[in-house]
């Protein structure tokens, strides 16, 4: 993959990866029983497109997709979430290229290096960031939006460590390894 921050294909992936997150988080999801949490497969997603294509196509899908989500639900949009779903993209595509999904290299090392991050990203997004802003801008009550949190967090740690470990394993595979052809004589 090329150097460029913002290439076409990572416009493309954009788009892409934001259309496919709303869909999930609007149509997909399932009530967990806590009120405005929900457990879904869109961090998934989010995880492999921040992986692949790193930190700016993580902020930007988590923060496009997760916007469009609550416009639809006809509540507004609820920022502090929307602002942590983009925090968890940026932060697991900080380290894309420790991952080495799109080189085909993504073996237990990435895999593991992938399930730290993603661990690390979901607890700052939902234990910290979510529930914190929910209080200083909405005036929520703590005890209601950080179990919210700690909920949210964990479904989506489970998602990512079942779902989007399997998808990045599966896209990885099918990636050309570097080196791996040679000319023939």
């Amino acid at each position: 993959m090329k150097n460029k921050i913002f290439s076409v294909r990572t416009v493309v992936a954009i788009g892409i990866g934001a259309a496919i997150f709303f869909v999930l988080m609007r149509f997909v999801a399932i009530p967990t029983g806590i009120p405005n949490t929900t457990f879904n497969l869109a961090y998934a997603i989010l995880a492999l497109f921040a992986g692949i294509f790193g930190p700016l196509a993580g902020l930007l899908i988590g923060l496009i997709g997760h916007a469009l989500t609550d416009l639809t639900w006809g509540y507004g949009i609820w920022w502090s979430w929307v602002i942590a779903s983009a925090v968890f993209g940026l932060i697991v595509g900080a380290f894309f290229k420790l991952y080495k999904i799109e080189e085909g290299e993504f073996g237990i090392k990435q895999l593991v290096g992938f399930n730290i991050v993603q661990i690390i990203a979901n607890l700052v997004a939902w234990v910290g960031i979510a529930p914190t802003l929910d209080i200083l801008m909405y005036k929520e009550p703590a005890e209601k939006v950080y179990l919210q949190g700690l909920v949210a967090g964990g479904l989506n740690i489970s998602v990512v460590l079942i779902v989007g470990s399997l998808l990045a394993l599966g896209y990885s595979k099918t990636r050309t390894k570097a080196g791996s052809l040679s000319a023939d004589k």
